[in-house]
């Protein structure tokens, strides 16, 4: 059987703690399992070689700064990395020490002390810092490092220490850009991750498996970064309403992070894809008809784009019905299937809008469908609350217009004119 020879990986599990509470057994079978699927040869294929399993006494801190320091020295532009990671995880929101750590196997936490957590954990600016060393441009992270008990118990460093449990969104933000990054957390930053009574494995982490073992859909022989969210977020979120795994990526393009089932290919025909000229529409902006949204969309960005050289025939915007007696949605799904872009104008409001919806869940079915990035979610003023935005949203890099707003527009005006993006 084939092997992904230039696929490098790194697992950590960590449950027996020298100075903190331990974790569940279950993190070493869920890190283990994880392990033998990465280099099962009829699964996700790696060489055996290029992965490091560290568990208990293993993943010490100096282990882990070496596994990460051997993935930048050993890899290239070309390779693929997969790390995962079950562990304690959490941050202390104050104070000199304030930030996220990771908790290697003799990490130390005293709450009269935090500094002891600072020399003893791997920081989040490091860990970062430890991701941007790998020249690799397809990267792959698997936190699960929030845990609770399958009874619902917490898993604390330390109860009642202060210590807040688990990373900030800001967090995962830092360590999903540069690009070719991804970033899969079982759990919001709020939430813990679940291990249901009976299970062999974290929840988060049965799908995972799952997935990676050939349960994610697709049209050829790999398991591609995209469809392993789409395969492992809601049926996680289907078995416990209280998880939501996240996915934050910097990508050009959907890459493959393992052999589907040893690089068996898949009987599956592909929907045909789009051919450039085919498109009726350069761009379908979806928006809220409401203020401000309304005179961001028509006052600020179409007078840039025309500005810019696109043709005002070739902008489609949502709700312009265009044929007399044609319902709705079914204008604006005829719009959408025939537009080369989707510009995601968000707002608090957008996602109340029932119309905003079903552009997006039909935008994001087209892609998935044939392989191809149409969505560019936007944010165009200061004030949302990314808490509104769905977690099959956040997947997707978002353009900040808000932020250094001319130079970022003309970014978004530069892309829309690119050819569209495929895996």
């Amino acid at each position: 059987m084939p092997v992904l020879e230039n696929a490098h990986g790194l697992v950590v599990g960590i449950s027996n703690y020298k100075n903190v509470t331990k974790l569940s057994p279950t993190v070493l079978r869920d890190s283990m399992e994880v392990y033998k699927t990465l280099i099962d040869p009829k699964a996700c294929a790696y060489p055996p070689k290029n992965v490091t399993l560290l568990q208990d006494e293993k993943a010490t801190g100096q282990a882990l700064r070496e596994a990460l320091k051997k993935l930048a020295e050993t890899t290239d532009g070309s390779s693929t990395v997969t790390i995962y990671l079950s562990s304690h995880g959490g941050r202390i929101d104050e104070g000199e020490y304030r930030g996220e750590y990771i908790a290697p196997v003799d990490a130390q936490y005293d709450p009269a002390d935090p500094s002891k957590l600072a020399a003893t954990g791997i920081s989040g600016d490091e860990f970062t810092a430890s991701l941007e060393a790998i020249p690799a441009a397809k990267v792959l992270v698997l936190l699960d490092c929030c845990h609770a008990g399958g009874i619902g118990e917490a898993k604390d460093l330390a109860p009642e220490s202060g210590l807040v449990k688990g990373f900030s969104q800001e967090m995962y933000d830092r360590l999903g850009r540069g690009e070719g990054r991804a970033i899969l957390a079982s759990a919001r930053p709020e939430e813990k991750s679940y291990i249901l009574p009976g299970d062999d494995h974290s929840l988060f982490t049965k799908h995972l498996l799952a997935g990676l073992r050939g349960g994610v859909a697709g049209e050829d022989e790999f398991v591609r970064v995209f469809r392993l969210f789409e395969y492992v977020q809601p049926r996680v979120t289907g078995q416990h309403s209280s998880q939501h795994p996240r996915f934050k990526a910097n990508l050009g393009d959907n890459f493959p992070v393992a052999f589907y089932k040893g690089g068996e290919e898949k009987q599956l025909a592909p929907q045909p894809a789009v051919a450039e000229e085919e498109f009726t529409y350069d761009l379908y902006i979806s928006y809220t008809d409401k203020e401000p949204d309304a005179s961001w969309v028509w006052d600020t960005f179409i007078p840039k784009l025309k500005a810019d050289g696109f043709d005002p025939k070739r902008i489609a915007v949502a709700g312009e019905v265009r044929e007399p007696g044609v319902t709705l949605l079914l204008e604006a799904e005829r719009a959408l299937k025939s537009s080369k872009r989707v510009v995601m104008a968000m707002s608090n409001q957008y996602f109340d809008d029932p119309r905003a919806t079903f552009d997006f869940e039909l935008a994001q079915d087209l892609q998935v469908r044939q392989e191809n990035f149409r969505l560019l979610p936007v944010i165009f003023a200061p004030g949302i609350d990314e808490n509104r935005i769905p977690d099959r949203i956040r997947m997707y890099t978002t353009s900040d217009l808000s932020k250094r707003t001319e130079s970022r527009t003309q970014t978004l005006i530069d892309a829309l004119k690119r050819p569209l993006p495929t895996r």
